[in-house]
């Protein structure tokens, strides 16, 4: 199992540094200056070592010291601004790859189906597109060429060690077999409290976003003690996986200096036993002094540099997990939707959310071009799904939807998403003025004509009378507005737009009297010589539809004008009289 895993981390690791590509120079460099490093960090330990056998103590030569002297400092000025480069270099390279990556899973997030996000927490996805991601640049900063170097460094160290002294060598090398053991424990211990703090950060990120979002339904049902009973359970597990890792850094790192001090006691002890016949000189004890500092300290390095690669890793395998997502919508339609010029047609269509549980059952009908069809049914009859097939934000399972006589999927997603415009009776409004939000930030559209379009709908006066007009500032989901300014402000979005395809999506469910005139009057500017569909529960509102459609557990019951289904006793005059008396029928 350990072998799969190497292969897979081994495997993952190459898949990171893949992302390099573009930063070659960058990456040469960083590569260049450890290798120097690796080699010039025993120079001054053989510096000051021969300094002290042949001017200090052989011939007290202060001369020819102070220049040795001299030769050790610039050997230390210039392994201190290698250092500095290769921290700034790495980073850099780490920063620029993070946000290489950061732009990817953001895009392909913004690819993903519909179906995706139903099952998928809010939390967790900005988890992954934000820690997880930031956590992948410490494998630049502090991982696989800086472990690399540090290997190296230990190799340039043996080497050395043992052509000065091999016996005092071998000496100073008797306690690395416990300080392996003690590493293996850290490493391992690290990695499973390191798993468990990405979990409960993911969770604590998924409730928190959830239960601020909702938090009106939490307070409405005055559920603030238990949720945050609920909170403190999750954050408590986030603090006992952080205290955890802490334990084991906090016991790691004592076991290493005691290691190295035992190392140094043992090379002194050993030298003055053996005096006589190693014939140390104080050059080579120094020499061993330093030396055995110098080696702990990227053995030390080395243990919390592996754990930061693995780190890396398990979060660089989360991030992956997310783009190998094969959850889109297949955009492999070539053809342009500029505009609709001929019926929308649904073929035999069967569609499903879940496996097993038909939402449409074999659907026919048409939506007339330049015509508006109202679609009208229980809740749970399937009116909304039409809208998300139309807009392919979910695939049918089997049948045909048409559009100018072509089957949706030949066009591309842009052109088939762009030619629809639809206003649901949950408006997302962004933290952004009204113009920004009516727009889009779409800056090829100007002020003039946004203005021009909402004059022509009647409903400049209802800009005006908003501070600020088109630069009053929306709250997130705008909060700071009534439920009518923001479909007010979806209507003018969606006008401005221009789509051949028109969606009403219960666009007048829950507003006032004033605010239904006014978005009426706006209807009938908006659905003039347009392809329309109007789903709706208030039936009064549909009056003036060309065509009803009255659906009922995914088909078509009844379909005809208003006077026509209004003089039949079927099921859109039962749905008509309950829409009066405020009853909500469900299928």
């Amino acid at each position: 199992m350990s072998a799969n895993t190497s292969k897979f981390n081994t495997t993952l690791l190459k898949r990171i540094y893949s992302f390099t590509s573009p930063y070659k120079l960058l990456l040469i460099t960083a590569i260049a200056i450890i290798l120097i490093l690796s080699f010039i960090s025993i120079v001054r330990p053989l510096l000051f070592s021969y300094a002290l056998d042949n001017y200090v103590v052989k011939t007290q030569n202060a001369s020819s010291l102070n220049n040795i002297s001299l030769i050790a400092l610039l050997v230390l000025v210039l392994e201190s601004a290698l250092q500095a480069s290769s921290i700034i270099i790495t980073n850099t390279l780490g920063q620029n790859i993070i946000k290489d990556l950061r732009n990817k899973v953001y895009t392909h997030i913004l690819s993903l189906k519909n179906a995706y996000f139903d099952n998928t927490p809010v939390g967790l996805l900005v988890t992954r597109a934000v820690s997880d991601i930031e956590s992948l640049s410490e494998v630049f900063a502090s991982g696989f060429l800086i472990i690399a170097g540090d290997v190296l460094m230990l190799v340039v160290f043996t080497v050395g060690m043992l052509s000065v002294n091999w016996k005092l060598a071998l000496i100073a090398f008797s306690t690395i077999p416990l300080l392996l053991i003690a590493t293996a424990y850290f490493k391992k211990g690290v990695k499973k409290t390191f798993t468990m703090v990405r979990n409960a950060v993911a969770n604590l990120n998924s409730f928190a976003n959830e239960h601020i979002v909702g938090m009106r339904i939490v307070q409405l049902f005055n559920r603030e003690e238990k949720e945050f009973e609920n909170f403190k359970q999750i954050n408590a597990q986030h603090r006992d996986a952080n205290i955890k890792s802490i334990f084991y850094y906090s016991v790691f790192f004592p076991v290493v200096d005691v290691l190295s001090s035992l190392s140094i006691a043992l090379v002194l002890w050993y030298a003055g036993f053996k005096h006589n016949t190693l014939q140390v000189s104080v050059g080579q004890l120094f020499f061993f002094v330093m030396m055995v500092n110098l080696l702990f300290r990227p053995i030390r390095m080395l243990a919390d540099r592996l754990n930061t690669l693995q780190m890396g890793i398990v979060s660089g395998e989360r991030i992956f997990k997310i783009l190998d997502t094969n959850e889109k919508i297949n955009d492999s339609g070539k053809e342009l939707l500029f505009e609709i010029t001929h019926d929308i047609v649904f073929k035999n269509v069967n569609f499903e959310y879940v496996t097993n549980h038909p939402i449409l059952n074999n659907l026919s009908f048409s939506i007339k071009h330049r015509k508006t069809t109202a679609i009208v049914g229980a809740t749970g009859a399937g009116k909304s799904t039409i809208i998300n097939l139309i807009s392919r934000f979910y695939e049918i399972n089997s049948g045909e939807i048409l559009i100018n006589e072509k089957n949706i999927k030949n066009y591309t997603l842009t052109s088939l998403r762009k030619s629809t415009g639809v206003v649901l009776q949950d408006i997302f409004l962004f933290n952004d003025t009204v113009l920004n939000n009516i727009r889009l930030s779409d800056y090829s559209i100007s002020l003039e004509q946004v203005q021009a379009a909402t004059n022509f709908m009647g409903l400049t006066a209802f800009i005006e009378s908003m501070p600020g007009g088109f630069d009053y500032k929306i709250t997130e989901r705008g909060q700071n507005l009534s439920a009518g300014q923001r479909q007010i402000i979806a209507f003018i979005r969606v006008f401005v737009f221009n789509p051949s395809l028109l969606v009403l999506d219960e666009a007048t469910a829950t507003i006032d009297s004033n605010t239904e005139l006014l978005i009426q009057k706006a209807t009938s500017q908006l659905t003039k010589n347009r392809t329309s569909i109007i789903i709706a529960h208030r039936l009064s509102t549909i009056k003036d539809a060309d065509n009803i459609l009255v659906f009922e557990k995914g088909k078509i019951v009844e379909q005809g004008n208003f006077n026509e289904l209004i003089n039949k006793s079927g099921k859109f005059k039962t749905l008509y009289t309950a829409s009066i008396e405020g009853i909500e029928l469900t299928t």
